[in-house]
């Protein structure tokens, strides 16, 4: 089992980086439709299956403080492209760019060719690992090293689709990631996983159950962690993670980011300020393949 990691900081303005250079790092483990693309669903919530977007807690932990949301479009899940045909391939270990409007990052733990990311001048990308002992691909947006409260860059929200192959060993992530500061946090938002699903965050104590955020219930679950190679917050060198963990897994759809925030604090878990919010793949092993081709976080 492994947790925490080591991330590379670097300076930045504290308003989300379109394309920004992000920081790479080594992320946890443990065991009515608008023109243009990308094509927008009518109705309230965010999901792709339609629902409410309201956050706060069903049962556990505090109740209140995230309670509706505004309405957030959902993304058409009909009507995604196909993944683009040219692309630039980077492997390593460690490594980070930008690339069709969002920061990009990769990050693994076996400096080899079989850790790699493919983007694009597209909000796209692909991810391909073998027999990484943890791999982390992400996408999204970055907001340098003194990142505000979530609240003051509106509404959060990913819009994304992909199919997956192959294998990811123990333990793998397909959903929304990021780390705050003061307090220092990595924190998870689940939609899918390889192998069985739900499941619950190894070794993490259940903090409550959201109502409907997009469509569907998420279980809240946070972990104290050293990790295995350091945090992303200056000299930080334990912290807590957050988990919010879909319970049925969908491979489409549009995630509001900033209620997910609203939930774990309603549970108790506070959100410091905001680094970075990125699309993520993390895999524990395996060997495997993931393809995005939509993917794109957004601060409105």
């Amino acid at each position: 089992m492994s947790a925490g990691g080591v991330m590379t900081t670097t300076g930045g303005s504290a308003q989300p980086v379109s394309g920004g250079a992000a920081p790479g790092g080594r992320a946890s483990g443990g065991r009515a439709s608008g023109g243009g693309f990308p094509p927008i669903a009518g109705g309230a919530g965010g999901s792709a299956n339609g629902g409410s977007a309201s956050g706060g807690l069903a049962g556990g932990g505090k109740s209140g403080g995230a309670a509706g949301a505004p309405s957030t479009p959902a993304l058409d899940c009909s009507a995604i492209p196909a993944i683009p045909t040219d692309g630039t391939d980077h492997c390593g270990s460690n490594t980070q760019g930008k690339a069709g409007g969002q920061a990009w990052s990769l990050w693994s733990n076996s400096v080899s060719s079989s850790a790699c990311i493919r983007t694009f001048d597209a909000p796209a990308f692909t991810a391909r690992w073998s027999n990484n002992n943890d791999f982390l691909a992400r996408v999204g947006l970055e907001f340098g090293n003194n990142g505000k409260p979530y609240e003051e860059y509106g509404t959060l929200k990913a819009d994304f689709a992909f199919t997956k192959m192959g294998s990811a060993g123990d333990y793998s992530y397909i959903g929304i990631y990021g780390w705050t500061t003061d307090p220092c946090v990595e924190w998870y938002i689940v939609d899918d996983r390889y192998g069985s699903f739900p499941f619950n965050a190894y070794m993490a104590t259940e903090k409550g159950t959201t109502s409907a955020i997009d469509g569907e219930v998420y279980k809240l679950f946070q972990n104290r962690t050293n990790g295995s190679g350091g945090s992303r917050c200056d000299g930080v060198s334990q912290w807590d993670q957050y988990w919010s963990i879909r319970q049925k897994a969908r491979q489409c759809g549009t995630i509001t980011i900033s209620e997910h925030f609203k939930a774990w604090e309603a549970a108790g878990l506070p959100m410091g300020g905001l680094l970075e919010a990125k699309i993520l793949v993390e895999s524990g092993g395996g060997t495997g393949q993931i393809d995005f081709p939509y993917a794109k976080v957004t601060a409105q």
